[in-house]
């Protein structure tokens, strides 16, 4: 019997012909190149190299094809539904009423998304943008079967919504981690990019990689909205995934599909999702609960003046001021500490610090090391449910001037931001129960970017009404930055 090359051995590999004996398990010739009368031969002791006669075995083939991503996607697969809606707005009956002014009528506007099934009762977990303001929501399964869906609740600042439809006995995703997560290991984003454009309710799939972890999206000129601790992947996400799963190869749900950051609207490989486990505390919260309820520690920390904006990822978390009464009081934080660790997670700037937050749950006790006159010290801070803003909606309104932000404005006072709402006169109660300050520039409140002092007033009136608002704004020249706070 010859003996087997480096060479022959490789080929015999690649072509699933690897064996010692003449003919396989299954009764496959592997003749070598000698006995067709082909040898390969140099010198008198090279051996023969086997080459393979015909096409490959079928069952090779077919064992070739079937890979960790397919096995994955069969899993999660059935679980992913797609999330039609439809949202009426008021527009002008024609043309010429608008031109005069005339009575104006309603118009129908349809959306879709995805989302993906957690509970075989019928609870899906969607993005907030896909449902907000919808009048109805239809959800359909992936053999076409469709439901009328219910809103459970919705977190407006982490961009994720509870649906539930009447169903039993539904397929569910396997619900994996967000805190392992390796950079380079595959990632598959599934969901219905374009809805029905594409004809049928089965999902897209598209493959990549993680990228990153714990992505702040801060940037407001290629988009609006401002993200923090998300997992980028450069498996394409594009309009319609919304709200689908994001999956690793062993078909675990490890986040949500939620935002691509484009120029163009389409994928560059630049995806974003919502980790998986800040999301399902947020489910859990929305079942339990009937809203979110948004962690608070009473602590602010200083805005340092920086020379550019790309300094706020450099900028040293110190502690500016503490709320009297507050969970950091009880737990012994003081104003000029520097905040180095939150549980495991090393806290190196202000976004750091916000992204550890909403990985929180009210109840929950937070490690914290602080640095104080050069030694670190350990407190244990107790997580509380936001405060209430001690006025009705339209004190508050009234405690706060606001201007819409204009160019002249922007050169005189230095701002960096081209749009939102300058607050010109908080109150003092305000200040001290808030943290608002004269001159700060409203950015965002929830998902809704702001370009105008009533569309300020507006937002905070209608996320007030639903629960907790989350309040970006640039304050001298710097941020964002995010304040949280309830109304009634």
């Amino acid at each position: 019997m010859a003996r087997c090359s480096a060479l022959a051995l490789a080929i015999a590999i690649a072509t699933g012909c690897v064996g010692a004996n003449p003919a396989d398990s299954q009764g496959q010739s592997t003749a070598s190149a000698t006995s067709r009368g082909t040898s390969a031969t140099r010198g008198d002791a090279s051996p023969s190299v086997a080459v393979p006669a015909g096409p490959l075995p079928a069952q090779s083939i077919d064992a070739s094809r079937r890979t960790a991503i397919t096995t994955a996607v069969e899993r999660v697969a059935p679980t992913v539904v797609s999330v039609q809606t439809e949202t009426l707005e008021r527009v002008p009956a024609d043309y010429f009423e608008m031109m005069f002014g005339g009575r104006s009528g309603q118009r129908s506007r349809a959306g879709i998304g995805s989302g993906f099934i957690v509970r075989a009762d019928g609870v899906i977990v969607t993005n907030a943008h896909v449902v907000s303001g919808a009048s109805t929501i239809t959800v359909a399964l992936r053999d076409g079967t469709t439901y009328p869906a219910t809103l459970v609740g919705e977190d407006e600042q982490n961009d994720l919504a509870v649906l539930r439809i009447d169903g039993r006995d539904l397929p569910v995703a396997e619900i994996g981690t967000s805190s392992d997560l390796l950079v380079g290991e595959w990632s598959i984003a599934i969901g219905n990019p374009f809805g029905f454009v594409l004809g049928n309710t089965e999902p897209s799939v598209s493959v990549g990689v993680i990228s990153a972890v714990g992505r702040n999206i801060t940037a407001r000129s290629e988009g609006a909205g401002v993200y923090l601790d998300m997992v980028q992947t450069d498996a394409a996400i594009n309009p319609g995934n919304s709200g689908g799963p994001l999956v690793n190869a062993m078909g675990r749900v490890i986040g949500v599909n939620s935002s691509i950051y484009s120029p163009s609207g389409g994928s560059v490989g630049l995806g974003f999702a919502i980790p998986i486990d800040r999301t399902m505390r947020i489910v859990n919260d929305l079942l339990e609960h009937g809203r979110v309820r948004q962690p608070w520690v009473g602590l602010h920390l200083q805005l340092p003046e920086l020379a550019s904006a790309r300094d706020a990822v450099k900028a040293v978390p110190v502690v500016g001021r503490i709320v009297p009464g507050s969970p950091a009081e009880r737990a012994g934080v003081k104003a000029g500490d520097v905040v180095v660790r939150a549980a495991a997670r090393e806290i190196r700037n202000p976004f750091d610090w916000e992204a550890r937050l909403l990985e929180l749950r009210v109840g929950d006790t937070l490690p914290l090391v602080v640095r104080r006159g050069g030694r670190e010290i350990a407190l244990q801070l107790t997580i509380a449910d936001v405060p209430e803003v001690s006025a009705p909606r339209v004190t508050v309104l009234r405690e706060l001037e606001l201007v819409t932000l204009t160019d002249a404005i922007r050169q005189e006072r230095g701002i960096r931001s081209r749009a939102g709402a300058l607050i010109v006169k908080a109150s003092e109660r305000l200040q001290g129960e808030i943290g608002l300050q004269s001159g700060d520039v409203i950015l965002q409140i929830g998902n809704t970017p702001i370009t105008s002092a009533d569309l300020a007033a507006r937002a905070i009136e209608a996320y007030g009404a639903r629960g907790a608002v989350r309040l970006w704004f640039e304050r001298g020249g710097q941020g964002p930055y995010s304040i949280a706070f309830r109304v009634r």
